[in-house]
């Protein structure tokens, strides 16, 4: 059985980071990453760490084993992971339903990955039903970025209901920036 929770120490954090690196894109063949999708950023302890005191991430654990998770990224966390930064100026110059989105109360979603034994079984949406559990409360949207060569990732997010807001290039990837809009 799945439970839908939150990261809350450091054994929680490491398997996190345990899942990411054996689905960075780096690490996969052309093909897995094609038919599997992939995750780019690396993370790495101190900043789970860092990231966690602004609110915690969210996971699914089968028996206190994190078989997905989806890393909440508050704004406030800039100085502990600035490669968020141009997601950050990228996302405040944009205009969201007729307003700049600086000046809607949202937050990023900082990257999600489910293990290969549990995609396709509708893990993905349940990491997302869970944030907006924990978040619309505060926050009216979720903003993400994905890499535009990550299809499956793509069609996963616009299945549970984000939109494109924007697309932009820089020195990694060409990125695909998605909002999901909770009011």
């Amino acid at each position: 059985m799945l439970l839908a929770t939150t990261a809350n120490n450091d054994q929680d954090l490491q398997q996190i980071l345990d899942l990411q690196s054996i689905n960075l894109k780096d690490q996969l063949s052309p093909i897995t990453r094609k038919e599997q999708g992939f995750v780019t950023m690396r993370f790495n302890l101190d900043m789970l760490r860092a990231l966690k005191n602004f609110a915690p991430s969210v996971v699914l654990k089968s028996d206190n084993h994190i078989l997905a998770y989806a890393i909440v990224f508050l704004k406030e966390g800039i100085d502990h992971y600035p490669a968020m930064q141009p997601l950050i100026e990228q996302a405040n110059r944009a205009v969201w339903d007729g307003e700049l989105l600086s000046e809607k109360k949202y937050y990023i979603m900082g990257q999600v990955c489910v293990a290969e034994e549990l995609r396709g079984t509708g893990a993905f949406d349940l990491l997302y039903q869970k944030h907006r559990e924990l978040m619309s409360p505060t926050f009216d949207l979720v903003v993400t970025e994905i890499a535009c060569s990550n299809t499956r990732s793509l069609r996963a997010h616009e299945r549970v209901g984000f939109k494109k807001l924007l697309v932009h290039r820089d020195d990694i990837d060409e990125w695909q920036v998605v909002v999901w809009d909770w009011t």
